[in-house]
């Protein structure tokens, strides 16, 4: 059940966006959620922070759409790497995210991301659920809002929320 419920939160896969010349651009809305993330604290969704006692996530997503996920429960580190695609969900800012992990077990995670320019650094809501293989868990969808995993089911507990890193 562990690894099921950390499969839910760091499974990644993004439809992939189309190459252009403002890539390079550090809008969130033209570049989604490419950069490096990290969270701690109460960012830590409840699902990870109560039931595996993770304290804290550093989070890469790269232009190249891959990504790597290092996870921190009482020192130990679990590193989870795979590829990603992302696509604008056509709700408010929200996003769709699909996650193709390979490393430490293939899994695949779907759910949805919003980025808050408000403030620097950005911050960032996030939540997914695994897909394949099935655990009987429905991703979020932008049309149903953040806390939709499972239609509702876990509330608010499987969204994660990130501060992206500015170097």
């Amino acid at each position: 059940k562990k690894l099921i419920a950390l499969a839910l939160l760091f499974s990644f896969a993004f439809v992939a966006c189309e190459k252009s010349d403002d890539d390079e651009s550090t809008d969130p809305q033209k570049i989604g959620i490419v950069g490096e993330w990290y969270s701690s604290g109460d960012n830590i969704a409840v699902l990870l922070s109560y039931y595996f006692g993770v304290d804290s996530i550093y989070a890469k997503f790269n232009s190249n759409n891959t990504y790597l996920v290092e996870s921190y429960a009482s020192g130990a580190k679990t590193t989870y790497e795979g590829t990603y695609s992302q696509e604008k969900s056509g709700v408010d800012l929200i996003w769709n995210i699909i996650l193709n992990q390979s490393t430490p077990t293939a899994v695949v995670s779907e759910g949805i991301f919003e980025i808050s320019t408000s403030s620097t650094p950005y911050t960032m809501q996030y939540e997914v659920a695994q897909t394949t293989p099935s655990i009987g868990a429905t991703p979020p969808t932008a049309e149903a809002g953040f806390g939709s995993t499972s239609g509702g089911q876990l509330g608010s507990t499987n969204i994660q929320k990130f501060v992206k890193i500015v170097r």
